[in-house]
């Protein structure tokens, strides 16, 4: 399996471009039980939405598991709201890559109420 070690770094710098050329073009994204998003341009066109209404992203990566084409990550995600009030929230993340090594399947758990209360 090919390193993702940028993964998370692209999304705390708000680099969608970066982010979305990690998945399939086919890929699904899924946030919590939100509707899935099908596609990598929709995918990042999703991302950016949530993005476009946020001052500033930083994981700390508490834990990673890898097994077979399946990671999960738990992280305490600190977000910065455009009113510069920060708020952190945890979250696990599971991808599944394909035969391909690019992310086919990414789901995100995390409670964003707090952030936009």
């Amino acid at each position: 399996m090919k390193s993702r070690t940028n993964l998370f770094g692209d999304l705390d710098r708000m680099d969608l471009d970066a982010w979305a050329e990690h998945l399939a073009p086919d890929a699904v994204l899924r946030c919590g039980n939100d509707d899935p998003v099908l596609g990598r341009e929709a995918c990042r066109a999703a991302m950016a939405s949530l993005y476009g209404q946020l001052r500033c992203v930083q994981r700390q990566i508490l834990d990673q598991w890898e097994h077979g084409p399946a990671t999960i990550a738990e992280a305490n995600v600190t977000i910065t709201r455009s009113d510069g009030r920060d708020v952190e929230v945890p979250s696990v993340t599971i991808y599944r890559t394909n035969g391909g090594d690019l992310i086919a399947d990414y789901r995100v758990y995390v409670d964003l109420a707090p952030v936009f209360a």
